[in-house]
């Protein structure tokens, strides 16, 4: 059946790329202008307006329309984004460029989960080592961009109810005029664990009385989250302004059936401060200076499971067998300057950031002696770069770059003690310290030639690095006799990604197409491994470097069709390979896209999309990754615009499919080793004010 269904598909795509031309609709969707003037194909956006008309809970499972993103599931919210193969600290996720961090070891809550949609206006996607503004976009980057007041009054209500007992809703208000503005909100979501296409809820994944089966009422809030913040501007002059943001965000026992542990809370502060000049003369163009701060306290514990209720647990006076409490704190700044040279433009700017992160784990190991799983670590990074852009000739834009980074770690509450009787005797390594530093330099150069104005072609070579992170270097649990423990490796080096990118954009009258291909040489990859070390006979599950490589690509296209109809493909592929163990790359996606059909008169809208997935059987077997079957599911929605209203609804996954996606599986101490199900038939309705 799926194979049917895949057939069907790739001619449907065939279709667009051929006989597009014969069309001429005179009624266009916005996106495709926007797409067609202003992207290349190393570069994506989503505006608010296309989340809204989905039932996406967070930022990982609404990027999944983009070709080349996916999403790591790990229960009915906190969907971890992937980026050609990509994800954790491979790629940068921000919020109006402020650097965001979870506090969970295990990514319960990765940096998209500490800020709301109704926060957002558009999210912007680059894919590839192509940002030199930012440390670390080995892989790429991904920011979400915040709403800006209209003049005036304003405001907005959104309430969005669906199956499992959704519930999403936000208040946003706001007032603008030539001297200032303020802008407002609150954001309230819930929901229950959802079905699969079996019927049954995802925390039962696990069989009744088994250690990691929940001992709550399935029908218990799978989350329950809070959201607001405040933003103010001012305008010093018509060409000088200054924003200062706050949010606050608390999340309350957040089920994630693919761990063997949940969250009680995470309790996030942001605050970000803004200060922008334009104009200034005629060489400078811009003026920008940025400082930031943000906060996150995590609590897990497996509280709600089985395991809990080992008669040990009561014997120590606890209530849990394992809980891991832990915070990250970081706070920036920034400051950058676009000079006009010439007929180009020169960017170039200067940044700091500083990165806490703590956790202290207790388990029933034994006993319930505390272990600093992540020692109090301190990260400062140092870093500065310059960009050109330059027009050539008629029809040529040549861009490219050079950034470079000094990073300090250090593990403040690792001592020599701790290293010697556990890092040196359970990782294969030496000398091993508890301070480290790196210089990493990174760099592009791409190129675009409009060779008609119906065609322009892209290429790019970037240099992308990153240093590993706190938990890379420095975790350390030892779990005894419970299994392998799990450790950093201090002697891990710094990532180094050699890419190259080629890419055509194909724009006409009613007619989008944007296809990419990329090839990735990784130096130095960053990978998890279950490691014995053979003088001692130690099992633990730490971190190497390997060399590896990616390669892959994307297409996606919309046309513009007669009466109002529009119809929209997507294709995306990636493939990894471990060369040092000559065997793929774990947790890479399948060949994936989808197929859509959409009525739209801007007044009422009808859709209906085929989403679909090939089977993947390129598994790392050495850490017992499994392979997953190919799977394909179809959405239906509809909607309508009346003057100040706006109402979607529709059904995901209409028939009810039973199946998975290949990263709803992870290997790290804390995850189950259980495939969570995707989510069944699901039905949503979302009614939206504005003023």
């Amino acid at each position: 059946m799926f194979y049917v269904h895949k057939s069907v598909m790739a001619t449907i795509l065939l279709l667009i790329v051929v006989v597009s031309p014969a069309f001429s609709a005179t009624t266009m969707l916005e996106d495709i202008n926007v797409r067609a003037d202003r992207q290349v194909p190393t570069e994506e956006s989503l505006t608010i307006r296309e989340v809204m008309e989905s039932p996406a809970r967070d930022l990982g499972e609404a990027l999944e329309s983009i070709p080349g993103l996916n999403s790591v599931n790990k229960g009915a919210i906190a969907n971890d984004i992937v980026l050609r193969g990509l994800q954790g600290d491979d790629i940068n996720v921000f919020l109006d460029g402020v650097r965001l961090y979870g506090g969970c070891p295990s990514r319960m809550d990765p940096p998209s989960f500490h800020f709301d949609f109704a926060e957002v206006e558009q999210i912007k996607v680059i894919k590839g080592p192509y940002d030199l503004e930012n440390p670390g976009s080995m892989g790429g980057m991904v920011n979400a961009i915040t709403k800006q007041p209209q003049p005036g009054p304003a405001a907005n209500l959104s309430l969005t109810l669906g199956s499992f007992s959704l519930l999403d809703s936000s208040a946003t208000a706001s007032m603008a005029s030539e001297t200032g503005d303020l802008l407002g909100g609150y954001a309230y979501k819930s929901s229950h664990s959802p079905m699969d296409g079996d019927g049954k809820r995802q925390l039962e994944v696990y069989a009744p009385g088994t250690p990691h089966s929940y001992i709550i009422d399935l029908d218990s809030d799978a989350y329950k989250i809070h959201t607001a913040w405040i933003k103010g501007g001012y305008n010093f002059q018509s060409n000088v302004r200054s924003e200062l943001g706050y949010s606050y965000q608390d999340a309350e026992n957040v089920l994630y059936p693919y761990l063997f542990m949940d969250a009680e809370y995470d309790r996030t502060h942001r605050v970000n401060w803004t200060l922008k000049a334009d104009k200034l003369d005629a060489a400078v163009d811009a003026v920008d200076f940025q400082l930031y701060w943000n906060q996150v306290e995590h609590l897990m514990h497996d509280k709600f499971r089985t395991s809990s209720t080992n008669p040990m647990v009561a014997v120590n006076n606890k209530t849990y067998s394992m809980q891991t409490d832990s915070s990250t704190s970081v706070y920036g700044a920034k400051a950058k300057g676009d000079w006009l040279i010439g007929s180009g433009k020169l960017t170039t700017g200067i940044d700091y950031y500083y990165r806490n992160w703590d956790a202290t784990n207790e388990a029933l190991f034994g006993t319930y002696v505390p272990q600093p799983m992540l020692p109090d670590i301190d990260v400062n990074n140092f870093g500065a770069f310059a960009e050109y852009s330059q027009p050539l000739a008629h029809s040529f834009k040549l861009k490219g770059g050079t950034r470079i980074d000094y990073t300090i770690a250090e593990a403040n509450a690792l001592t020599q003690a701790r290293l010697d009787s556990l890092y040196v005797t359970n990782v294969s390594g030496s000398n091993l310290k508890n301070k480290n530093d790196f210089t990493n330099a990174s760099g592009n150069i791409q190129l675009a030639w409009q060779v008609i104005p119906e065609l322009e072609l892209f290429s790019g070579i970037g240099l992308g690095t990153r240093t590993p992170d706190p938990q890379e270097l420095y975790i350390g649990l030892n779990r005894g006799s419970m299994g392998p423990s799990w450790l950093g490796n201090p002697n891990l080096g710094s990532t180094l990604n050699r890419q190259i990118d080629f890419g055509a954009k194909i724009t006409g009258e009613n007619f989008f197409l944007n296809a990419s291909a990329f090839y990735s040489a990784l130096q130095d990859y960053i990978t998890l491994t279950e490691d014995i070390v053979v003088s001692t006979g130690n099992s633990a599950k730490t971190y190497q470097n390997v060399d590896a490589t990616l390669w892959g690509g994307e297409l996606s296209s919309q046309l513009a069709l007669p009466m109002d109809f529009y119809l929209r493909g997507s294709l995306a592929y990636v493939r990894g390979e471990n060369k040092d163990k000559n065997q793929p790359l774990a947790e890479t996606p399948p060949l994936n896209g989808s197929v859509s059909v959409r009525w739209d008169n801007d007044s009422y809208f009808a859709e209906v999309t085929e989403r679909f997935a090939a089977g993947q059987d390129r598994v790392d077997s050495d850490l017992q990754e499994q392979t997953t079957a190919g799977w394909a599911v179809t959405d239906v929605k509809a909607g309508a615009n009346w003057e100040n209203w706006s109402l979607a609804a529709g059904v995901n996954n209409i028939f009810n499919i039973y199946y998975f996606t290949h990263l709803s599986y992870q290997r790290d101490p804390f995850a189950s080793g259980v495939k969570v199900p995707e989510v069944g038939a699901f039905a949503y309705a979302t009614l939206s004010y504005n003023f």
